[in-house]
């Protein structure tokens, strides 16, 4: 497998060299989830597509809007799209408790997790304990929810006397503005400022990131199926490239990107989305390893680590090693993956 894998990217890569016959070959049809709504951490991905670097390597991406990081694994495994991005470990529970599926990551994009429990002041809610016979609103494919019981063991916290309120996600900081909630779970790119574009003053937020307490987990990655990624070895390579080289394009210049956003989203408030990218560039994306070292140079062993930690956390007998959720044989060169 490796050395037929190896030789159909190198083949694949040869051909892209030559944009006269990449065009003239039929584009591959690659349907792609993104993990939530169109917003500020989506532009990045939506700027490859916008800048057409999908296309030039022979790719016809459709990108749509996706639902929590619970949901992209589900339709990927159902068919519904041959990839995606989305936060790893709802990904990794499913493949603990189901062994048969053949999902995994060849690409992590986050090196640090936003996933993070968020209250506001007037709830006198300060620290994990505060929390218990509280309500805590999520959408049930929120990741911040699939993972709380992680977050609940290295706090000390009972799971159990958390009471949840299951809401659709454009309810979710409404329901805590209103104070309908007492908190939320989710990613900080979504959660705090989309509560200070519904009037929450930044000083009222109160925010318990998961990464804190030691729930330090790698997130939102490339997902796809072993069966696809088999099938379309140079496919899984051309869109982790087309991804880095528009990361660091949002990187250099945000605007670009947010640019991209609008064209999907006229609706869309420029500074905040701008602020909510910047968030997800600086402190997620591009964390000092990555910027020192580029992307793809994964620490295995953290991996492994949060592997544990949600198998732990959710009380799962079967071990696995990580390399069954990740592969990194696709991807690019070094030199593709780590840009001036």
């Amino acid at each position: 497998m490796e050395r037929r894998l190896a030789l159909k990217t190198l083949a694949a890569a040869t051909v892209g060299l030559a944009a006269p016959a990449v065009q003239a070959q039929a584009l591959l049809p690659v349907r792609f989830s993104l993990d939530w709504a169109l917003q500020g951490p989506q532009a990045a991905f939506l700027l490859a597509l916008e800048r057409g670097y999908f296309r030039r390597e022979g790719l016809a991406v459709t990108m749509d809007r996706g639902f929590g990081s619970g949901d992209v694994p589900v339709k990927i495994a159902g068919g519904a799209y041959d990839v995606g991005v989305a936060d790893l470990n709802p990904t990794i529970r499913m493949k603990l408790e189901r062994p048969e599926v053949d999902l995994f990551t060849p690409f992590i994009v986050y090196d640090a997790t936003a996933a993070a429990v968020m209250t506001l002041r007037r709830e006198n809610i300060t620290r994990p304990a505060d929390l218990m016979d509280k309500i805590v609103a999520a959408p049930e494919s929120d990741a911040g929810r699939q993972l709380f019981p992680a977050f609940a063991k290295a706090t000390g916290i009972d799971a159990t006397r958390i009471r949840w309120q299951t809401v659709t996600p454009q309810l979710r900081e409404t329901m805590l503005a209103q104070g309908r909630v007492n908190a939320i779970t989710g990613f900080i790119t979504s959660g705090v400022f989309s509560l200070r574009g519904l009037g929450v003053r930044a000083e009222d937020i109160v925010t318990m990131r998961f990464s804190e307490v030691g729930a330090n987990f790698y997130a939102t990655s490339l997902i796809t199926s072993r069966r696809w990624a088999e099938a379309n070895p140079a496919a899984v390579t051309a869109l982790i490239r087309g991804l880095v080289r528009a990361q660091y394009d949002s990187l250099a210049d945000p605007s670009v990107a947010i640019a991209a956003l609008r064209a999907r989203e006229p609706l869309t408030d420029v500074p905040l989305e701008t602020e909510r990218l910047r968030m997800a560039l600086n402190e997620l994306t591009f964390t000092p390893h990555v910027r020192t070292s580029g992307f793809g140079q994964i620490d295995t062993a953290r991996l492994q680590r949060g592997i544990d930690m949600v198998r732990d956390a959710f009380a799962i007998a079967r071990p696995m090693p990580w390399g069954e959720v990740y592969d990194p044989r696709y991807l690019p060169p070094a030199t593709d993956m780590r840009l001036a």
